[in-house]
This record gives C-alpha cells, sequence and structure tokens, in this order.
C-alpha cells in the first residue's frame, strides 16, 4: 500500500472514529460533549485535504 493511499485510509479512519465516538456520546446522555466532538469530523476531512494537497492516487 502506497504512502498516499494510507494517508488518506487514515484520516478517513479518524474521522469515522470521531463519528462514532459523537453517536455514541449522543445517545448515552452527554449531547453536548457529542455535538463538540461531532465537529472533529469535518475538521480532521479537512486538513487530511489541506496536507494531502493535490495528490490524487
Amino acid at each position: 500500500m502506497s504512502k498516499t493511499k494510507l494517508s488518506k485510509l487514515l484520516f478517513v479512519a479518524a474521522a469515522g472514529a470521531s463519528f462514532f465516538v459523537s453517536v455514541g456520546l449522543w445517545f448515552t446522555g452527554s449531547k453536548e460533549q457529542g455535538l463538540f466532538v461531532g465537529l472533529w469530523v469535518p475538521s480532521i476531512l479537512s486538513l487530511g485535504a489541506l496536507l494531502m494537497g493535490g495528490c490524487h492516487d
């Protein structure tokens, strides 16, 4: 697996983990924390897009 694909996979995995943690927090009654963690998803994906730049692999 190339470094580019691995990097993309790690960013998507981090965003996915953040999403599932957010949903878990929301449904266990910690709604404010769930919203906060949920905001990480687009931030992680945006950071990935910024750092990956023009890499099209």
